[in-house]
């Protein structure tokens, strides 16, 4: 039987727009999206600007297919650090969720693209999307699911607006610099800080005394966490 030749083409186009958006990804996120012009592409590739616009009629639609391909690796990487953590005390999870997520949205640069630097409108809405969709949400149920346990004395609708804030702030802050601390760190001692008090032991009552933080600080990584 003869080997239908569109078959050929189709599959040979595709893994074509594979290597495109790879090298893509590795020019947006390396040197910036608004550097990077599609000359520059063409040279990474070694192929002409005519055939990259065959497969993608503008940047906008590349730099779309290379977020959507970070945001599913994100969707998969925290995915992974919600399965590890189960059965681990709820400071523990939320903490490992969102040092997880505060380290793909830094990867992606989803704060710089959201709020306008290196996108147009269309990639921030786009981008936003993305990140409630992924982050954002799975955030509300985790402190949804905290609430029900009776493990919080706050709102889960405030937590999750403040952790909100707090995390895309902390994506284009100069602290990790200024402070010689690493992202993990940071974003560790932020979750402490911002829940501090708000997440209590199982059994204690709202007006009991205030228990001690659950979620170890940046330098505390070899001490357990514990009521």
């Amino acid at each position: 039987m003869e080997t239908n030749p569109v078959f050929q083409v189709s599959t040979s186009d595709e893994r074509r727009a594979d290597v495109i958006v790879e090298a893509a990804g590795r020019l947006f996120f390396g040197a910036g999206f608004a550097r990077v012009s599609m000359d520059d592409l063409a040279r990474e590739l070694g192929m002409s600007k005519k055939t990259i616009y065959r497969h993608f009629p503008d940047k906008r639609s590349l730099l779309a297919t290379v977020l959507d391909r970070q945001f599913a690796a994100a969707e998969r990487t925290l995915a992974a650090a919600t399965e590890d953590a189960e059965g681990q005390p709820f400071g523990v999870r939320v903490q490992r969720f969102l040092i997880a997520a505060g380290t793909e949205l830094g990867r992606i640069g989803a704060a710089q693209l959201a709020t306008g630097r290196g996108g147009d409108a269309m990639l921030r809405q786009f981008v936003e999307q993305r990140t409630d969709a992924v982050v954002y949400q799975r955030l509300d149920e985790l402190f949804r699911e905290g609430h029900r346990q009776g493990l919080l004395s706050a709102p889960p609708e405030l937590l999750s607006e403040i952790t909100r804030g707090v995390l895309e702030r902390l994506l284009t802050s100069q602290l990790p610099h200024e402070l010689e601390w690493t992202a993990a760190d940071l974003l560790r001692a932020t979750v402490d800080t911002v829940l501090y008090g708000a997440i209590r032991p199982t059994g204690q009552g709202i007006g009991d005394e205030r228990p001690r933080a659950l979620i170890p600080t940046a330098r505390d990584d070899d001490q357990e966490v514990g009521p």
